[in-house]
């Protein structure tokens, strides 16, 4: 079997056990991005670097393909692209809030907590990131933390 052969069996495994779709997964981004797009913490960090909101939306629908579905759509740097942000402990909690109301409404709760495990592994994995990038090397179970000036708490 080969590699594509490979990834294509256990896509269609994933969707199976799931029922996860490319169209559940179409919805539950611009689901969740409509949340983030009027939520007072996070709107104004995506405000100030996304102008052009449809071709985030595109790369955020592969990067949840490869994500749920192992499919291989999204070539990116994920991590990169969050170590400058100015985010911490909070956003990363508020955008698994979000992201967790928006998968259970939309999508059917075996999909659902699918999709949740794997953005709580994405949060933790960024918000280490994020740290790191700020030089703080955080100890297990540790949180991130700025303070109202912006340095660290």
């Amino acid at each position: 079997m080969t590699g594509a052969e490979r990834r294509q069996a256990i896509t269609a495994e994933i969707m199976e056990r799931t029922g996860i779709t490319e169209a559940m997964i179409e919805r539950l981004v611009r689901g969740f991005y409509a949340k983030v797009r009027s939520d007072p913490m996070l709107a104004p960090v995506f405000e100030a670097r996304i102008r052009d909101w449809e071709p985030h939306l595109q790369q955020m629908c592969a990067f949840w393909s490869s994500v749920a579905l192992m499919s291989g759509r999204y070539h990116g740097t994920p991590m990169v692209k969050h170590m400058p942000l100015p985010v911490d402990a909070a956003h990363f909690d508020r955008w698994l809030e979000l992201f967790e109301a928006a998968a259970n409404e939309i999508c059917p709760p075996v999909a659902a907590d699918h999709f949740v495990e794997r953005a709580q592994r994405i949060a933790a994995s960024l918000e280490l990131g994020v740290a790191s990038g700020q030089g703080v090397m955080l100890a297990p179970g540790e949180r991130f933390r700025r303070s109202e000036t912006g340095g660290l708490q």
